[in-house]
């Protein structure tokens, strides 16, 4: 699963000799304090964003590893022409006293990358100093995305993003980092969700970015998977209101019990709720025939056939 997220860079001021050692490392040619410029930006956090999604911290401290060395450029144009800087070290930063949306400690991972002074920089350098280039966006790859109602994956068990169950707003949380592809330097954004964006590209999968434009190459098959996807949402919902009317009848005392545990399960524990409540309502009202019992005999008045 790819990830886009946004983050930001600012000046980092006068280059230290251990920074310079670092820069050195990925240098061809022992470069000068004064031949490059060098930054700092927050990468990614683990906050739940705006697209109600974040990194576990797990997750960061991988990817710490994964984006030392990683060159930036500007607007994801992965050309070799659009390079502009290399990130030459990475830390993770935590705040005790600030807490995510997920009540977790905040925690984010800082970089610092360099670039070179040269003519063709100056107006990059001169917009990073003036606080005019400082958002940016990562490329990263995630093995999973898991639900934060009830760990399954995301977008397979019904609970939708941005939703609240039992008090809790759904996001989802990203695992297990697999790659880390670039940054970037983007536009200012213009729109809440400008700068980010995501696509699906496993085998099996749509193999390119998704979106939902009519000029997009996967805008039928996105089509469709919202429709099959708004289809599960209802038959959970179904199924969740029928747990919660054979509740009311058998168990009515647990019923403030079951119908929250209902909220976060998946179809399989639903199913399986189902068919002990309806265990249970059979053996509490039993069914009772209408019919005359097996050797009852009745008496036939000639009418019942009658037109």
């Amino acid at each position: 699963m790819r990830i886009f997220k946004e983050g930001q860079a600012r000046g980092a001021g006068a280059v230290s000799g251990k920074d310079l050692e670092l820069i050195n490392a990925l240098s061809r040619k022992e470069l000068a304090e004064g031949e490059v410029f060098t930054f700092s930006l927050i990468l990614c956090d683990n906050e739940v964003d705006r697209d109600f999604e974040r990194f576990d911290v797990s997750a960061l401290e991988e990817l710490a590893g994964l984006f030392a060395g990683r060159t930036g450029i500007s607007d994801h144009d992965w050309s070799s022409a659009r390079q502009v800087a290399r990130i030459y070290r990475t830390e993770l930063v935590r705040e005790p006293d600030r807490l995510t949306a997920a009540g977790e400690e905040y925690v984010c991972l800082k970089a610092w990358a360099y670039m070179l002074r040269t003519a063709e920089n100056e107006t990059l350098i001169a917009e990073i100093e003036g606080g005019i280039k400082k958002e940016t966006s990562v490329g990263v790859s995630m093995r999973r995305s898991v639900c934060s109602i009830c760990g399954e994956e995301s977008g397979s068990c019904g609970h939708v993003k941005g939703q609240e169950y039992g008090g809790k707003v759904c996001h989802a949380v990203l695992r297990g980092a697999a790659d880390a592809y670039e940054w970037s330097f983007v536009a200012v954004p213009a729109q809440r969700n400008a700068g980010v964006t995501k696509a699906f590209c496993g085998e099996g999968g749509l193999g390119g970015f998704v979106g939902s434009e009519a000029g997009s190459g996967f805008a039928g098959e996105f089509a469709q998977l919202k429709a099959l996807a708004e289809i599960g949402r209802g038959y959970l919902g179904r199924l969740r209101d029928e747990v919660k009317r054979l509740c009311l009848i058998c168990q009515r005392d647990m019923y403030g019990a079951v119908s929250a545990a209902a909220e976060s399960m998946g179809d399989a524990e639903l199913e399986e709720l189902r068919s002990a409540l309806e265990k249970r309502v059979s053996e509490k009202l039993p069914l009772k025939t209408q019919l005359p019992g097996l050797g009852e005999v009745t008496d036939f008045d000639g009418d019942e056939y009658s037109i």
